[in-house]
């Protein structure tokens, strides 16, 4: 019988993973890893959850490494007016990274979590590759391009073969677990009510400045109070107006400016990427399908390779092509092949 250790949040998709690895006959051990010291009712729910399937739990507590690779990442982008994703470096860095060397000290030959996504063995690629889930509305591969193509074969997503939540509810329910009613969780674990503004008031050292709000032609237009309250493609609460609607075009962190303009002017079909991991070998130009957000469709686009650094061209103009989110490439069978942050 061979180990799994699989991350636990509380959630139904985590509980349900657990239920499926039982029946597959995996010896499941759940883990809870503790990341900004609020997981307190989170840790009780989960040795609950883990008393009634039987299976042993254990808690890590990462609040140092998290800071360090997650927090102080979100903070420091975001002072130098990028806007970056945080559960991109958190599965890099975490779950697939110091939670799956964990597992290893203790002796499981898997990691798993409630993630939408396959893994799977092609034969095109011949190695083990990530894969979009059935669930096209909750796939999650977008954040998960990070993980090193070496760990995917030791890594398992229970959840890769549903289609739709409601299965995954009645799973819960036909197990008597109360999770079957909880709702998602949607904002920024380590960010109070969503919230981010106040938090980087609270974190950062450097309070924001105000500076111009302008017009691509130079026109000054009226004044903000810090760039961080500001994103690509925003359209309300500016505080100007103008003869046309406005939107922001471009945060000018040197000149501490925020660049407004026409919605044409957020079109782009180019795009530069640096930080990239493949998780299948590519050649140095390529065709492929590239998505430069979570929500965003993919979109077909020529990609070069020069020095670690993706110049990526578009077939189609984007919209709001966003410095700090990630841009991640599949191919026409929806299997990641890499990805980059945007820069």
């Amino acid at each position: 019988m061979e180990k799994v250790l699989l991350g636990m949040s509380g959630g139904v998709d985590s509980t349900v993973s657990a239920i499926i690895l039982k029946e597959k006959g995996y010896e499941v051990i759940g883990c809870t890893m503790i990341l900004n010291g609020k997981e307190e009712e989170t840790v009780k729910e989960v040795k609950k959850i883990c008393d009634i399937l039987k299976i042993p739990h254990y808690t890590f507590d990462f609040r140092k490494e998290f800071k360090c690779y997650v927090v102080n990442k979100f903070i420091e982008e975001y002072k130098i007016a990028r806007t970056p994703n945080p559960c991109v470096e958190c599965n890099k860095k975490m779950k697939f990274g110091i939670f799956y060397e964990k597992a290893k000290e203790l002796g499981c030959k898997y990691i798993a979590t409630g993630h939408y996504a396959k893994i799977e063995f092609s034969d095109k690629y011949n190695q083990y590759v990530l894969r979009k889930s059935e669930e096209e509305k909750k796939d999650q591969t977008y954040f998960l391009y990070g993980i090193k193509k070496e760990e995917l074969e030791n890594i398992i997503f229970p959840l890769e073969n549903y289609k739709n939540k409601e299965e995954i509810r009645k799973i819960a329910l036909e197990n008597n677990l109360s999770v079957a009613k909880k709702k998602d969780s949607q904002e920024i674990c380590f960010i109070e009510n969503n919230d981010y503004q106040k938090f980087l008031l609270e974190n950062l050292k450097e309070k924001p400045k105000k500076g111009n709000i302008k017009l691509k032609t130079g026109e000054i237009l009226g004044k903000h109070n810090g760039i961080i309250n500001y994103t690509i493609g925003q359209r309300k609460g500016l505080g100007v107006s103008y003869k046309f609607p406005l939107y922001v075009i471009d945060l000018d962190y040197k000149n501490n400016e925020v660049i407004v303009g026409k919605e044409e002017d957020l079109y782009s079909k180019n795009l530069i990427a640096k930080d990239l991991n493949f998780q299948v070998e590519v050649d140095k130009e390529f065709i492929s399908f590239a998505k430069i957000r979570y929500r965003a469709k993919e979109s077909k686009a020529k990609i070069k390779i020069i020095n670690n650094v993706a110049e990526v061209e578009f077939y189609v103009p984007q919209r709001a092509i966003t410095k700090g989110q990630s841009v991640v490439f599949y191919d026409e069978d929806g299997i990641v092949l890499g990805g980059g942050i945007i820069s």
